[in-house]
């Protein structure tokens, strides 16, 4: 759970509303390596330390639409932000394992009218227009952080939104470590990059050597060879370890397969999605 929670405005709030938010918030887990969080303390759980600020909103919640986007009762659409979960069937697409687990959770947490507290990083929509934001409950817990922690979508950095790019990764740290989730389905392991094919739907893990780097213009791309690359844009190399330091090393990439005709190409954002193994 991030340490960052009860901005000022959510506790002016609450004296307006006359609702309570706990002002100590505890996290524990289970024998499973499953996490929770209370505001009342339990053996062997952890006080959560929490810091205030002035950038939240209160919004409520009619609808989870999936497991990483949510329904406001003005009608606008909230994309978790850092986080993606398994997409759910829909005219547009075929279900994936474990999307319906992650919109079952995030139900649980949001039942109709359920009040939030959205935190907005630097970009705040998409490009299909929805709100990008980091979603808390009152009692502080930060769900875009639980889903991780519980195995229910994986880390997805979209700079300059990445606020909290460290508390999310060591999330899914814990979710892989004890294979919870998607962790534990073969869907979502990790293959050779060699089995790319027309076929790659959706989110993947593919291991691979780069052995050359090439720059263009926007984009530069460490090769793995002469049918697949890897993509990251120049504007956020800033971000990344010198890219040399990847070549003739074995890396993880996670992300999407993008395809022009025989040749495949992965676009990462931030150096959460290449692991060096």
């Amino acid at each position: 759970m991030s340490q960052r929670h009860f901005f000022i405005h959510c506790l002016i709030l609450s004296v307006v509303t006359s609702t309570a938010i706990a002002t100590e918030i505890y996290r524990s887990v289970d024998d499973k390596g499953r996490v929770t969080y209370s505001d009342q303390a339990t053996r062997g759980a952890q006080q959560v330390q929490i810091a205030g600020s002035s950038n939240r909103q209160m919004q409520h919640v009619v609808r989870v639409y999936d497991g990483d986007t949510i329904v406001l009762e003005n009608g606008k659409h909230v994309r978790l932000l850092g986080i993606n979960t398994p997409e759910i069937e829909s005219r547009h697409q075929v279900e994936e394992p474990g999307g319906v687990a992650a919109k079952q959770w995030l139900q649980a947490q949001l039942p109709s009218n359920s009040k939030i507290y959205l935190e907005f990083d630097q970009v705040r929509h998409d490009k299909y227009k929805r709100l990008l934001a980091y979603v808390y409950l009152p009692d502080g817990k930060h769900l875009n952080l639980a889903l991780l922690e519980n195995g229910l979508g994986a880390v997805s950095i979209i700079p300059p939104n990445g606020r909290y790019a460290d508390e999310l990764s060591r999330a899914q740290q814990h979710a892989e470590k004890k294979k919870l989730g998607i962790w534990a389905m073969p869907e979502y392991q990790s293959r050779p990059i060699s089995q790319i094919s027309s076929h790659t739907k959706g989110w993947q893990r593919f291991i691979g050597t780069p052995i050359t780097l090439r720059k263009g213009k926007k984009y530069t791309r460490l090769i793995i060879n002469d049918k697949t690359d890897i993509r990251i844009a120049n504007a956020n190399l800033h971000l990344f370890p010198e890219l040399s330091s990847y070549l003739g090393k074995a890396v993880e990439v996670r992300g999407w397969v993008a395809r022009n005709k025989d040749y495949y190409t992965i676009l990462i954002s931030h150096p959460s999605a290449l692991i060096s193994q």
